[in-house]
């Protein structure tokens, strides 16, 4: 699929690898609907973007929001390419520690948010994208979730994570072989250790030490980097029901 003209949504897409895809795909000559819960830095990204870029500040785990969302998005464009799910949370608790067992709160919320958040818009896109045929061999549509490395590797402390990202990495192949008939493909990236805002604020000596972990290029990842990924994903389009691990060949250790 080429990216110029089409209509894509990020969610995620206030910052970090969220916000490097949307300026990625505007920059190739998509329109791009920025989806986020901050709507001060939602609102700044739109700005900057220009006009093929607009901001809905969105709950991607609520049922009636993201319903009300696609109705706009059908009467805005009239049409819906892709979609790119950057959304989600990270946190990290042990399920046994000193302060106790794992709040089970806190485990629902993150399978909240990364799993059904993103289950929850792919279902209506794959609606919306159905509703309008492809001419000729055209696909209808690109779906492209955010799995992690942690779905293979997680580290201590992050069990809720990690199986947040192991649901992402095994609804891709169904998802793939069931939208076939749509023309929808859907694929999925496994980040490594991106350089993400919240990571650069981290003292420079654990930067330093996460770098040293890969085994090469001896750096951490780039939001660009996961952004052009995403855009060859679009182009080639033989690529379909797969988890491609973006990670310098990192494989994490316990902790």
């Amino acid at each position: 699929m080429k990216i110029q003209g089409k209509v894509v949504i990020v969610t995620g897409a206030a910052s970090g690898l969220g916000a490097a895809t949307a300026q990625y795909l505007i920059a190739q000559g998509a329109k791009v609907i920025l989806v986020d819960m901050n709507q001060a830095l939602g609102e700044q990204l739109q700005r900057a973007l220009g006009e093929n870029a607009q901001f809905k500040p969105l709950d991607v785990s609520d049922e009636n929001a993201v319903q009300h969302f696609f109705d706009e998005v059908a009467s805005d464009y009239q049409q819906l390419n892709g979609l790119v799910n950057c959304a989600g949370v990270a946190p990290s608790a042990k399920v046994l520690s000193r302060d106790g067992i794992h709040a089970l709160a806190l485990f629902q919320n993150v399978l909240n948010i990364n799993v059904t958040g993103t289950f929850n818009m792919l279902r209506f896109a794959v609606q919306l994208m159905a509703k309008y045929p492809p001419q000729a061999d055209e696909e209808c549509g690109v779906i492209i979730n955010t799995a992690s490395v942690a779905a293979y590797e997680g580290q201590i402390g992050q069990t809720a994570y990690a199986a947040s990202k192991g649901a992402i990495v095994s609804m891709t192949l169904p998802l793939a072989r069931e939208l076939a008939r749509e023309k929808i493909r859907v694929m999925s990236i496994a980040p490594g250790i991106v350089e993400t805002p919240m990571l650069k604020a981290m003292p420079q000596h654990v930067q330093d030490a996460l770098a040293e972990m890969v085994p090469f290029p001896k750096r951490l990842a780039q939001a660009e980097e996961f952004a052009k990924l995403v855009g060859h994903i679009f182009e080639n389009s033989y690529l379909n029901g797969e988890v491609i691990r973006l990670d310098g060949a990192i494989r994490m250790q316990p902790k």
